[in-house]
């Protein structure tokens, strides 16, 4: 099959997810209401009481609310890839994506498309968020909203390919808002995004080490660094590692052969 397929292939996921997003007003105000909330209220509290941060790049204290923002960036992107992912569930009980995975383009194809097209959305996301950041002071370096394109893209990558791996596990749509609050809020709360680790560590070293091999942590990091024109190599190795990892679960989980999907069939 010739690239011009592919190619076509990918086009049309993402503007089927781009129209989607795009008819689901509710979805674009939600994804930027949340972050927002916590930057405007939360940050506000926490400003009076934290004082102020350290942001890794520098030796120097900052607001608080700059210090959060990368992680609301990165809250977008997760929160996206699960909405992502919950679609797929949506599909699959609909049978459109039944429609999909019998093409005769490869499986892993159809899914990194699909991963492709809702990173597409939540970077385009991010961005309109860290636009309106600006009124609150959160002025990166003008080249830093450059440099974090590629951190963007790693980790919402790895992200929605966590959500993928996710939605292979669930049988019907119900289930997936509850799996979602057992994965989302933990890895937030468990990582980076509020705290910086040396604080998390010296409160309590179980949760110091469950913020270590947190895939959340390391994608904060690596958009907080290039934010600032940084480069955090440990983190884009973890991220491209639990990235790697959750596309090949994910493959084997759609794969109705081997993966979850094959049990399910069998169980039905």
């Amino acid at each position: 099959m010739r690239g011009a397929a592919y190619a076509i292939c990918l086009s049309g996921v993402v503007e089927r997810e781009a129209l989607r997003w795009l008819n689901q007003r509710g979805r674009f105000v939600s994804a930027l209401v949340r972050p927002l909330v916590w930057l405007a209220i939360f940050a506000a509290g926490f400003h009076f009481v934290l004082g102020v941060s350290i942001i890794p790049p520098y030796e120097t204290y900052i607001p608080y609310e700059v210090y959060i923002a990368p992680g609301l960036v990165a809250m977008i992107l997760l929160f996206n890839g699960m909405q992502s992912s919950l679609s797929m569930v949506y599909d699959r009980e609909m049978g459109s994506m039944k429609t999909l995975l019998i093409s005769p383009f490869p499986r892993w194809f159809l899914l990194v498309a699909k991963l492709l097209a809702g990173v597409f959305v939540s970077m385009v996301q991010a961005y309109i968020f860290l636009a309106i950041a600006w009124f609150w002071d959160i002025t990166p370096p003008w080249a830093g909203y450059l440099a974090a394109l590629p951190a963007l893209l790693l980790s919402g990558l790895m992200l929605g390919a966590l959500g993928l791996v996710l939605s292979s596990f669930i049988r019907q749509l119900e289930n997936f808002a509850g799996v979602m609050n057992f994965v989302i809020f933990p890895m937030f709360f468990t990582s980076s995004a509020l705290y910086p680790l040396w604080r998390v560590r010296e409160a309590s070293l179980p949760v110091y080490w469950l913020s270590e091999i947190n895939p959340f942590t390391h994608a904060t990091e690596l958009i907080r660094f290039a934010l600032y024109e940084k480069f955090a190599p440990l983190s884009a190795l973890v991220v491209a590692g639990y990235l790697v990892l959750f596309v090949i679960l994910a493959v084997w989980g759609y794969d109705p052969g081997r993966g979850l999907m094959a049990r399910r069939a069998g169980g039905e």
